[in-house]
């Protein structure tokens, strides 16, 4: 494999021209080239392509347009972020509370092996979280406030404490081994199944750290896709051979997942700063069309509707 060769600003825009992309404010571009990487911004390239195999630039591609697309990710990313925030600090929360009301409120208690699932086969992941918990307790005891707070003062950390400085990946990883009735209970708070709700708290987290770290978002894809729900349905979203063609692995089933997981206010707001994000694009937009890059999001083109749909457990009420 030829290794890859370091190219200044200069040859870096030559490469862009050479592939048919106008510059036309070449000062513009190196300043944007050198804040933002030649590499990452290069990765939203590919809808502004002419084809898989012709890999040259749409006539009147514009370097000014490709980073449109680019801000354009960085300010859903943004939003999606805050709410994400949420919805960790609402499970987070109300695991917590499940957990405490039921196995007591110092850890000695709570992180007993006998309080989670007795599954052979997943004693030892149970057994390495277990031990992921307890180090942060050591790591954490006398560097954050709050844990400091209540080893110092009570001898003890409990799990609403604990909480926050436990990740999103491991929170959703405790919630995978807890008992059966204790997921349901944590599960029907969201009114969704528990096993569903499984398969969303991985999802949530890998978006989660996503848009922490700047990674492409609008066209990532998921390992898993999430089941069918009312809102498909309702979306009328198309089929093809009995399945759904958007809302199942793309970014708008992490839209599904929030709908359900977020109050109703909060994810109207979020849908009005989404929408006015993508106004901004469509305006910036002159190669492609802004409904190309919805449907490589899998956004339908009612999208919209779904912050009017009432939650699953007022359907079906």
């Amino acid at each position: 494999m030829i290794a890859k060769q370091f190219k200044n600003l200069d040859e870096q825009i030559e490469i862009f021209k050479c592939k048919g992309m106008q510059v036309k404010d070449e000062k513009f571009a190196k300043g944007v080239l050198l804040r933002e990487n030649y590499f990452f911004l290069n990765g939203y390239r590919h809808l502004f392509l002419n084809s898989e195999t012709d890999r040259t630039f749409k006539q009147g591609t514009t370097f000014e347009e490709m980073y449109s697309l680019f801000l354009f990710d960085r300010s859903i990313r943004n939003v999606l972020f805050k709410y994400l925030l949420v919805i960790e600090n609402n499970l987070k929360s109300i695991t917590s509370y499940q957990l405490s009301k039921k196995y007591g409120y110092r850890e000695r208690d709570y992180l007993k092996a006998k309080n989670f699932t007795n599954a052979p086969e997943r004693q030892a992941q149970l057994n390495d979280l277990l031990k992921k918990m307890k180090r942060q307790i050591r790591v954490n005891g006398s560097q954050h406030s709050a844990t400091l707070h209540y080893v110092s003062n009570y001898g003890y950390i409990p799990l609403w404490i604990l909480v926050k400085v436990l990740s999103f990946g491991i929170v959703s990883e405790m919630y995978s081994i807890l008992k059966p009735e204790d997921q349901k209970d944590i599960s029907s708070i969201y009114n969704i199944p528990y096993d569903e709700f499984m398969v969303y708290l991985p999802i949530l987290a890998n978006y989660r750290n996503l848009c922490a770290h700047e990674d492409i978002l609008y066209e990532n894809k998921t390992q898993k896709a999430i089941d069918d729900t009312i809102y498909h349905q309702l979306l009328k979203i198309p089929q093809e051979e009995g399945e759904y063609t958007q809302g199942k692995n793309d970014l708008f089933a992490l839209i599904i997942i929030m709908k359900q997981m977020l109050q109703q206010e909060e994810f109207k707001n979020m849908t009005i700063e989404i929408d006015n994000i993508i106004e901004t694009l469509n305006y910036n937009l002159n190669t492609i069309k802004v409904e190309d890059v919805l449907n490589r999001m899998g956004f339908p083109l009612n999208w919209k509707d779904l912050a009017n749909i009432e939650r699953s457990k007022d359907i079906d009420e």
